[in-house]
């Protein structure tokens, strides 16, 4: 009983900071837009004969040159009744782009994770158990340039290596040229897959498998590791038993927890490999000041890191029970 009355007290917490959180990005993200010299109509009719009325009667109709209170309250008015508006580079709700967009986005975000997550957490083991070999030197060195390198700069060597020299694989589109969404194959969908995933993957990997490193090596220097050490278990197995168990709850915190640099680093691959997702369109919709879209892009990315972080505190602080919530301390 006193578990779930935490819990609630908890959740109650991270609701209040959600909402001041996203009332905050929000009011920032609006006013940032606004100062922004770019006019969205001018340059949505860049390519178009229009005369200066018919631009006028846009603006009008857009409402860019009301006050900035006034265009805020009309837009928190149509959020609280589902309506994000209507982008002005996709011509269709706002709604229905990021969930296309972002169904996307969370196939190659969620497989990059998962691959990431156990691969790095299989590296972390390995160079913790071998630790000062050769292995585990080459390992730390792995890591160590995966995250000094750029992402994109990681993603383009793996595009022209297996795409453009080896032509093993398309060199971006969710879809081939010419076929509709609906009409393509499963393999033809995970052959546009693969590259962005791998590279989301590699990227991921060093500071999992860093993390995981430390951990077991201070695991393996404890009184009751040495303890089991001593009564003649060896190897492997006293790592399985002795080490993983206790390493692992740590492992999926940090991979939690890495949510937002995975979000980040989505929007760079999408752009190298023309995925169709939400950062692709996060992009187009800076470029081209489709309001709208990049508001709803920002609410959505928010509640995303958001939920990811949220979720990593709930394993933190009620899955081990020898870990007491900070915030009772504080």
């Amino acid at each position: 009983m006193m578990k779930n009355e935490k819990l609630l007290k908890f959740l109650g917490k991270k609701l209040i900071r959600f909402i001041i959180l996203i009332i905050f990005v929000i009011l920032l993200s609006f006013l940032l837009i606004d100062l922004s010299p770019i006019n969205p109509v001018k340059t949505y009719v860049s390519n178009m004969i229009v005369s200066q009325e018919q631009i006028a009667a846009l603006e009008a109709y857009w409402g860019v040159n009301q006050p900035i209170t006034t265009k805020l309250v009309n837009w928190l008015g149509n959020i609280i009744h589902g309506d994000l508006g209507t982008s002005l580079i996709f011509r269709m709700p706002v709604v229905d782009v990021i969930k296309e967009r972002f169904t996307a986005s969370l196939i190659l975000m969620l497989t990059s994770w998962l691959f990431s997550g156990i691969l790095g957490f299989i590296l972390g083991v390995i160079a913790g158990f071998k630790k000062d070999t050769i292995i585990d030197k080459v390992i730390k060195v792995y890591c160590y340039i995966l995250q000094s390198a750029p992402t994109f700069w990681i993603a383009l060597i793996i595009l022209m290596i297996f795409a453009v020299y080896l032509g093993w694989f398309p060199t971006g589109l969710g879809v081939p040229i010419g076929t509709l969404s609906e009409d393509v194959s499963f393999l033809d969908w995970l052959k546009r897959l693969i590259l962005p995933m791998i590279t989301l993957s590699i990227i991921g990997v060093a500071s999992i498998a860093l993390f995981t490193r430390d951990k077991l090596i201070e695991v393996m220097n404890t009184d009751y590791f040495l303890f089991s050490k001593a009564r003649g278990e060896s190897g492997w197995n006293l790592i399985k038993r002795h080490g993983i168990r206790n390493i692992l709850l740590p492992a999926i915190t940090l991979q939690f927890l890495g949510f937002s640099e995975l979000f980040g680093g989505t929007v760079l691959v999408e752009q190298v490999f023309t995925y169709p997702g939400i950062g692709q369109a996060a992009v187009s919709a800076g470029l081209r000041s489709d309001v709208p879209l990049l508001l709803g892009i920002v609410i959505c990315s928010t509640i995303f890191v958001y939920s990811g972080n949220l979720i990593a505190d709930i394993v933190y602080n009620f899955v081990d029970p020898r870990i007491k919530e900070g915030e009772d301390n504080g």
